[in-house]
């Protein structure tokens, strides 16, 4: 017995000698653990008076063993270690690659801005899902079954009750259907419109605004919109209400701005009107206010939807929407 012993003790050393990682000596370990093992259970055989001398004996070898594993595992992690630190060397002597910080997209920086702007006046945002029901983006808008915003050619329908949301504010409705007055929300996000050429695209994002209270009249919409057009543009820019309609909105008005390249003197961005439309609004019609229950003999309001690309563009003097969807690098940094 005690001659296993001894050849159980050089073949592990030897072994134990020629681990290189952790792993290897974990598994040497275990080999030990197993035959240490097989030799204490021929402990039976022995005669009654020689097992407690070989059982010392076996222990101490075990004590001992364990011990040259344990100083074994840190020479192998030390050398795991360098290795380590080998592979993942740095030269700091190599030139240093220059990575660039990156831009907000010109479409988010307007849309941040515009959040700014009438958050500053009272606004709370509200976004609604981009695929909407019938109801909420055209009847409950007072858009009769024979308008022609309903043509196949202008929506994206999906199904005969679901379409892509043309306008945000499908989002008002639903506002109005939850909530009494007052309200004062903002709708932004992306709408969908069969169009496409160099100042309109197909998917584009819009910045709808609703308040409804008592006395709300048509002169705190052109206020408010003046107080918009001096803070996304410059002090001296007017505001100009032009007759219109929407089927949502009665009286409705288009909204020009002076033209921030000319100054309202005529130039080739306004063709010589020295006027530039942006944005369509109005008094909200009193069968949409119905429609969602809220009295229009007690509460007025205004509501008003301009394109974020369309103010972008204005805004850096961008002249075809397309370039916004490109992706190219060279237009995005220059917004850093």
């Amino acid at each position: 017995m005690k001659e296993k012993i001894e050849n159980l003790r050089s073949e592990i050393e030897l072994a134990m000698e020629k681990t290189a990682t952790g792993t290897e000596l974990y598994q040497l370990k275990l080999k030990f653990q197993a035959e240490l093992k097989t030799i204490m259970g021929g402990m039976k055989d022995l005669p009654k008076e020689e097992k407690p001398a070989f059982g010392k004996i076996v222990n101490e070898f075990k004590q001992a063993m364990e011990e040259k594993f344990e100083l074994r595992a840190i020479v192998v992690r030390e050398k795991e270690m360098q290795a380590k630190y080998e592979k993942e060397r740095i030269d700091i002597s190599m030139p240093g690659k220059n990575r660039k910080n990156g831009a907000l997209h010109p479409i988010t920086l307007v849309k941040n801005e515009l959040i700014d702007i009438f958050a500053g006046m009272g606004f709370k945002v509200f976004e609604g899902p981009e695929i909407e029901t019938d109801y909420y983006n055209f009847t409950a808008l007072n858009t009769p079954k024979d308008h022609p915003a309903r043509d196949m050619q202008d929506t994206f329908y999906l199904a005969e009750n679901l379409l892509l949301r043309t306008q945000t504010s499908a989002g008002q409705i639903r506002v109005m259907e939850k909530q009494s007055p007052p309200i004062k929300i903002l709708s932004p996000g992306r709408v969908f419109r069969s169009d496409d050429d160099a100042t309109h695209s197909p998917m584009f994002h819009q910045m709808e605004g609703l308040v409804v209270d008592k006395g709300i009249t048509l002169c705190d919409l052109q206020g408010m919109l003046a107080e918009f057009a001096r803070k996304m543009f410059s002090e001296t820019t007017k505001v100009r209400l032009r007759p219109s309609y929407f089927p949502f909105t009665e009286p409705s008005v288009e909204v020009d701005l002076s033209c921030s390249e000319c100054g309202g003197k005529g130039c080739r961005l306004c063709k010589g009107t020295g006027w530039i439309e942006v944005l369509g609004a109005g008094m909200v019609n009193r069968h949409v206010l119905e429609n969602c229950g809220v009295n229009p003999d007690e509460y007025t309001g205004f509501a008003f939807g301009m394109g974020v690309e369309r103010i972008a563009m204005l805004k850096y003097g961008i002249n075809n929407i397309k370039t916004l969807f490109e992706n190219d690098i060279r237009f995005i940094s220059q917004f850093e």
